[in-house]
């Protein structure tokens, strides 16, 4: 029996002008789109207006008819993962904003990250920080990640990472605990509800 496709969404952390998080995003897409055992849905956050006021218990007309096709979608996934640049040693407020605005479609998931940033790093600060963040929000954080160090000098004038053999062998490890995690918190829901709050 071929188990049902395992549902990933790829949220681009940044919308901000120039940033290479798109076409990370589009990459880890594309090599994502090579396993027959993956569906996947980029979801960019350049793209969802909500307020940067933050949640509120009753969201205007804007927020409610945003909530109303982004919160589906985050429901219907099995797993994330989360392109994130790094700036001033964090990640980005509008990635902040959009998980703050939904708390409970990232219960019991599993969450891997994908970095980029200037210097050695690569970004990893900012994915230990949004490890808290996933963690309060009772998400599974994978420990294995992809970082690109370097900034935009990493990247080709298509935005596609120069070493692609360590990125692409990296992401492969990634998606392979993605997948493993997914399907076991999925058979785990599906037994027995999650009761977080």
């Amino acid at each position: 029996m071929i188990p049902d496709l395992v549902r990933v969404a790829v949220l681009v952390g940044s919308a901000r002008a120039g940033c290479r998080s798109r076409s990370v995003a589009e990459w880890v897409c594309g090599q994502a789109g090579y396993r027959a055992e993956l569906s996947v849905d980029l979801i960019d956050l350049a793209t969802i207006p909500l307020s940067l006021a933050g949640p509120t218990w009753d969201p205007g007309p804007s927020d409610a008819a945003t909530l109303a096709e982004t919160t589906p979608r985050l429901a219907e996934a099995d797993a994330f993962v989360v392109v994130t640049p790094e700036y001033n040693h964090s990640f980005p407020a509008v990635l902040k904003n959009f998980l703050d605005w939904h708390v409970l479609p990232w219960q019991a998931k599993p969450v891997g990250f994908v970095s980029h940033g200037g210097g050695l790093g690569g970004g990893v600060r900012a994915v230990e920080q949004l490890r808290s963040v996933f963690a309060e929000l009772r998400a599974v954080a994978l420990r294995d990640t992809v970082s690109f160090p370097g900034g935009a000098l990493a990247f080709d004038e298509h935005g596609l990472p120069r070493e692609q053999g360590g990125g692409v062998a990296a992401l492969g490890t990634l998606l392979d605990e993605l997948v493993w995690w997914a399907l076991a918190l999925r058979e785990a829901r599906a037994m027995r509800p999650y009761l977080g709050g």
